[in-house]
């Protein structure tokens, strides 16, 4: 399904400047998406919203359009993780900020986002007031992310990448998810946990995310 667009500009006057000029929202539940983008339109957040269903729809237009000035990513979409749209973009000439929106709001699921390089993160369950303030937000550079997430595992003994995997680990995604959110080959995801398993000193993933979370890793 090719992306769709819906114009936001109006002909009011004296109305503020829109915060955003365009908006690549990516969900796969078109009454959603709709109302999103409807939503973006009467809060006068953006000039326009363009919508796709699937990553692939979305790579193919982020190629052709240069404008889109950030990107509002459902995490899971029909038969694929949509984290696995951020390693695809990297090495663009142009990579607009990446929102995550998703209906899972744990601690975890933010965390992973947050560990895949998204700049901010929106649960589905949010009201008006939020989408305002996480847009204003990532306008100005300072990212969004519920409860004050701080840094990943601020003072743990594992490089950035290692806490990257230990994040999507404790999302409970498997390597092959790993690999495609991070843009890892299967063996690095392997290394990545065998290091992490050794420093927590620890056999299997159960065990694994619990001892990162008690250390304060997490």
């Amino acid at each position: 399904m090719q992306a769709s667009s819906l114009s936001c500009q109006s002909d009011k006057a004296g109305q503020p400047p829109a915060v955003f000029e365009k908006v690549l929202l990516i969900d796969d539940h078109a009454l959603f998406a709709q109302a999103l983008a409807g939503l973006i339109c009467q809060e006068q957040l953006a000039l326009s919203v363009i919508t796709a269903s699937t990553l692939k729809s979305a790579v193919a237009h982020l190629r052709q359009d240069a404008g889109v000035d950030l990107v509002l990513l459902d995490l899971a979409l029909d038969g694929e993780t949509g984290l696995s749209l951020l390693p695809s973009l990297a090495g663009a000439d142009h990579i607009p900020p990446v929102v995550i929106i998703s209906s899972s709001e744990d601690e975890s699921t933010v965390r992973a986002a947050r560990a895949a390089g998204a700049v901010g993160f929106l649960a589905k369950s949010a009201g008006r007031a939020a989408l305002v303030r996480m847009m204003q937000a990532v306008r100005r550079g300072q990212g969004y992310f519920p409860g004050g997430i701080a840094p990943l595992a601020q003072g743990a003994p594992l490089t950035r990448r290692q806490l990257e995997v230990l994040a999507l680990l404790a999302q409970g995604f498997p390597n092959k998810r790993i690999c495609q959110s991070l843009g890892l080959t299967e063996h690095t995801v392997k290394t990545h946990l065998k290091a992490i398993f050794s420093q927590l000193g620890v056999h299997n993933r159960t065990e694994c995310v619990s001892r990162a979370r008690a250390a304060g890793w997490l």
